[in-house]
């Protein structure tokens, strides 16, 4: 069946908080209150179309439970008759979640979702597996990304694997970071900001952060590696939401057309490589040429994953992450996915912006995720 041109989603509004270091500007704020104000924002910016929200859709990886979503939903003041439904996908979570609003918007079931992502890793509760024969319960930190029998390393492990297995080394893992942290300072972002606990600026950009002082760092994960703390990311609070509805209804406003998504599994060894299949996937179900795209957003979890997969895929290196991304900002989970998505409504809706842009996130224990959108004319 051919979907009614009316019933082409698109995204009309983009919005995040600042992206703060875990324990500090936003040490004592939870997951709903660092999503609600963004939430309140963008309903706010769509308010023109006298359209009812039909759903909140929030990516969270490490929240307490009890529908991130709904009580964001509620404590953002969009009123008892909004739900919520959350999400999670790991680091793809609020990607997943703006593309599960494109299908249903897509679909005609529903005509305006607010979507995108949220962590905490402040706030988040200590986990416990239960106690047995007597023993006393077991703190751990993450869930099981695979089952018994498949390799499931942890992330900052896979990306020193990575970099060992696809030859590459340090001093162009440092060299990408320190490009990172030039661009992310050398930008304004405060447009896309919304002040939470009053803060209003990312926390973690460093101007300063050449190569020569980054390769002075040791490795953080392994002895021998070559992943640092300063080409990977930090562990971060923060929440980001786009608004989601048809082209129709939006008609006349500045809008990116969604024109498709794709996941994929790949091997859980190597989870940074979970972003290839998915874009092959995506370029093939769109039809459109990696030549064509013009700017391309990638959760920098780690210089290496970013590296590995612009290789793999064969993307131009200087349309990645043009204004600096994770390693220089900082990567709150369940957020960085619809993170990308406003950092591309940044770019793509200024007049003379770019015309096709790709965001895409690479998942533990082998999956990745990839959004394609167009700016409308």
């Amino acid at each position: 069946m051919t979907v009614p041109a009316v019933n082409v989603p698109v995204i009309v509004a983009a919005k995040r908080t600042a992206i703060g270091i875990a324990g500090h500007g936003f040490a004592d704020v939870t997951a709903p209150e660092l999503a609600a104000p963004v939430l309140k924002a963008v309903a706010a910016e769509v308010g023109s179309l006298d359209t009812p929200i039909d759903d909140v859709i929030l990516g969270n990886c490490l929240g307490p439970g009890g529908d991130v979503a709904r009580v964001s939903s509620l404590l953002a003041g969009l009123g008892v008759g909004v739900p919520g439904v959350t999400v999670d996908r790991q680091c793809g979570s609020g990607l997943d979640a703006v593309a599960q609003a494109a299908s249903r918007i897509r679909s005609g079931d529903e005509t305006l979702i607010l979507a995108g992502g949220v962590e905490s890793a402040s706030t988040s509760p200590w986990r416990f597996w239960p106690p047995v024969d007597g023993a006393e319960p077991v703190r751990y930190t993450r869930a099981p990304f695979a089952p018994h029998g498949f390799e499931d390393p942890d992330m900052g492990v896979a990306a020193d694997d990575l970099a060992r297995i696809r030859g590459i080394g340090r001093e162009r893992q440092d060299a990408y970071a320190a490009r990172s942290f030039a661009r992310a300072a050398a930008c304004d972002f405060s447009a896309e900001i919304v002040t939470v606990n009053d803060v209003a600026t990312d926390e973690r950009i460093r101007p300063n952060m050449t190569a020569q002082r980054l390769g002075r760092l040791r490795p953080t994960f392994t002895s021998d590696g070559t992943v640092t703390a300063g080409n990977s990311c930090g562990i971060s609070d923060g929440a980001a939401v786009l608004a989601i509805t048809s082209a129709d209804r939006a008609a006349g406003m500045p809008t990116l057309r969604i024109l498709g998504s794709a996941v994929a599994g790949s091997d859980p060894a190597l989870p940074g490589l979970g972003p290839v299949p998915a874009i092959e996937k995506l370029l093939a179900r769109t039809g459109v040429g990696l030549g064509d795209i013009e700017i391309v957003e990638i959760t920098e979890a780690f210089a290496s994953v970013v590296l590995a997969v612009s290789d793999e895929v064969g993307l131009d290196e200087d349309r990645i992450c043009p204004d600096g991304g994770a390693i220089a900002m900082g990567h709150p989970w369940g957020a960085s996915g619809a993170i990308l998505l406003v950092r591309l409504a940044s770019r793509m809706l200024h007049t003379g912006g770019p015309g096709l842009g790709l965001a895409a996130c690479a998942i533990g224990g082998g999956q990745g995720i990839a959004m394609l959108v167009e700016r409308a004319t």
